[in-house]
């Protein structure tokens, strides 16, 4: 019960401001939209480029630690394909995208709060490990799956495929900020202070506004219709996902605060990108924002019980 008053409830408070905001017509919806935009474009790029070009990327990239979590997330989006397919009788686009509803975990704006109020700000090296690959792998793999069912359905060559995939991806500005922090790691690049202290400012202000827009947007995607498949989406991406990490993490024999952070991060509910690369094709826009509203809700309790059993 303390790890859900002291952990879980703070984070899910500043949602629920979000949503109570928008509820009451306090901000409007452009105004969300706005907030939204500027953490995802602006405040959490900055956060993933501060994170990656100052972490230790020999120490922190553990390829155990990488096949634990990303062969549950791969695993997960081949079950939300099929099952989207076979099960619910879904139209090959649709599937991709209720496939990407199981792929993509809210690794930032709840992973990240999540496991440093739970075990600290030294407890996030793995968590950021994992978000720097998160949304090029994901996204390469959900832009590439719907590449090829579109490539079948109009007969277009196949030869163009990588190119659309590439130049998707870095569209997306947490690649370029991950891109960028690796670079500048790599390089051993610094900044003067003053423009490292700006980045500090921007960086503060990431998940906080980012939690609190959630909140109001989850407001508009109410659940309606596809209940089945709505389940189904929170059943893998609550409760598959992280049982996968959890027992790889095992065989793998992960440090601690490694096998924490995965799991952890594996039991997040779908991220806001689930809807954007849903609206993006324009398929199983429904499925995807109301699994984000109901996972989000449960996973208030299925991580309490997640923290409940990790050492």
């Amino acid at each position: 019960m303390q790890a859900l008053i002291d952990v879980i409830l703070p984070v899910f408070i500043v949602i629920g401001f979000g949503y109570v905001v928008a509820w009451r017509g306090f901000l409007g919806s452009g105004t969300i939209d706005g907030l939204m935009t500027f953490t995802q474009t602006v405040a959490i790029p900055c956060l993933l480029f501060r994170a990656i070009w100052t972490l230790d990327l020999g120490d922190s990239f553990s390829l155990p630690l990488l096949i634990s979590f990303y062969a549950g997330s791969l695993t997960c989006f081949f079950c939300g394909l099929l099952g989207a397919r076979y099960v619910f009788k879904r139209g090959w686009e649709d599937a991709v995208a209720i496939g990407f509803c199981c792929l993509f975990a809210n690794s930032v704006l709840l992973g990240i709060p999540i496991t440093e109020r739970a075990f600290g700000p030294d407890a996030l090296d793995a968590n950021y490990a994992i978000v720097a690959l998160h949304s090029p792998f994901c996204y390469g793999i959900g832009i590439t799956a719907m590449e090829i069912v579109r490539a079948r359905a109009t007969q277009r060559p196949k030869r163009h495929l990588p190119v659309l995939v590439i130049k998707a991806m870095f569209r997306n500005a947490l690649v370029i900020g991950i891109a960028l922090g690796a670079v500048f790691n790599l390089l051993n690049v610094t900044l003067p202070g003053p423009f490292t202290e700006a980045l500090d400012m921007i960086v503060r202000t990431a998940l906080p506004a980012a939690l609190f827009a959630l909140g109001g947007i989850l407001y508009r995607y109410r659940p309606e219709g596809d209940m089945r498949v709505i389940l189904f989406v929170c059943a893998i991406t609550l409760l598959l996902h992280p049982t996968i990490t959890w027992s790889l993490g095992q065989v793998y024999e992960l440090k601690e605060t490694a096998f924490r952070s995965a799991v952890l991060t594996a039991a997040m509910a779908p991220g806001v990108n689930v809807y954007v690369f849903a609206n993006m094709y324009g398929h199983a826009r429904r499925v995807a924002a109301s699994s984000i509203l109901l996972a989000t809700g449960l996973s208030v309790l299925s991580v309490w019980g997640w923290l409940a059993i990790l050492p």
